[in-house]
C-alpha cells in the first residue's frame, strides 16, 4: 500500500468585532476556541475579558464534526477542532498559516504593530500559540493562554527565543492539566521567554468567568507603558 498526500484549498472564516471608536494603531486580539466550539463563542468571552475596546478576531478551526452523545442528526450542533495528535505536524503548520493570514489582513486594514498583536487561545490552541510564538517571534506581542498545556517539544532547536510578554492561567481542578502538571509551565515557558506571568486559579477546565481581573492589568501593563 502506498500512502500519498496532496494540498487543497480550504476555506477559512473568522468574525470580526471592531470598536465603535477605533484609536491609531489599535490592540489587535487573534482568538482561537478550544475543542468543540466555535468562534462566536469565543468572540463573546474574548471581548467579555479583554473589553470592547480592541478589535478582536476570532477564527474558526479547520475541522468540522458533529457534537452530539450519538450518531449525528438534524439536531446535532457544529464543533471545531485544531486537529488530532496522528497528524500534528500538518495541523501546526495550518494553524500557523491562518494566523499569520489574518494577522496580515488585519493589520494592513487597521495599520496595527506586530509589537500590538496579541494571540488569545483556550485549551485545544494554547500550545499551538506558543509554538507559533517561538516560531514567527516578529510576528506578535503577547500570548494569552488559558487552560491549555506547554508544547512538548518545548526545548527543541527549531524554537527561537520568544519576545513576546506571555500570560498562561490555569485551573487547579482541571482534569486535563492538574496542579502537578500546571506548576511546571512557569519555569518551562521561560525557558524562551523573558516576560511570562503564570496563575492557578479555582475552577475546573472552563473559560474562567473572572478572566479580566486578570487579563486587563496585563494587557495594561505590556501595551500601554
Amino acid at each position: 500500500m502506498e500512502e500519498k498526500s496532496f494540498a487543497a484549498q480550504l476555506d477559512c472564516r473568522y468574525l470580526l468585532h471592531t470598536p465603535a471608536e477605533l484609536t491609531r494603531n489599535p490592540l489587535l486580539m487573534i482568538a482561537l476556541h478550544g475543542y468543540s466550539s466555535n468562534p462566536e463563542a469565543m468572540l463573546t468571552l474574548t471581548l467579555r475579558m479583554v473589553g470592547e475596546g480592541h478589535v478582536v478576531a476570532a477564527v474558526q478551526a479547520p475541522n468540522q464534526h458533529y457534537v452530539t452523545t450519538g450518531l449525528p442528526d438534524a439536531q446535532s450542533g457544529s464543533g471545531y477542532n485544531w486537529g488530532i495528535s496522528r497528524h500534528w505536524g500538518a495541523a501546526v503548520r495550518l494553524h500557523h498559516e491562518m494566523v499569520l493570514q489574518v494577522l496580515s489582513e488585519l493589520r494592513e486594514r487597521f495599520q496595527t504593530s506586530a509589537q500590538r498583536s496579541v494571540l488569545v487561545g483556550f485549551s485545544q490552541p494554547v500550545g499551538l500559540n506558543y509554538r507559533f510564538a517561538a516560531t514567527h517571534p516578529d510576528q506578535i506581542g503577547g500570548v494569552i493562554g488559558i487552560c491549555g498545556g506547554v508544547p512538548r517539544d518545548w526545548q527543541e532547536p527549531k524554537y527561537r527565543p520568544v519576545t513576546a510578554a506571555l500570560l498562561h492561567i490555569s485551573r487547579q481542578d482541571d482534569e486535563f492539566y492538574p496542579p502537578a502538571v500546571a506548576n511546571t509551565f512557569p519555569d518551562r515557558l521561560r525557558q524562551r521567554a523573558t516576560d511570562v506571568e503564570f496563575y492557578l486559579i479555582p475552577g475546573a477546565h472552563r473559560f474562567p468567568s473572572q478572566a479580566d481581573k486578570i487579563v486587563r492589568p496585563w494587557l495594561e501593563r505590556v501595551f500601554d507603558r
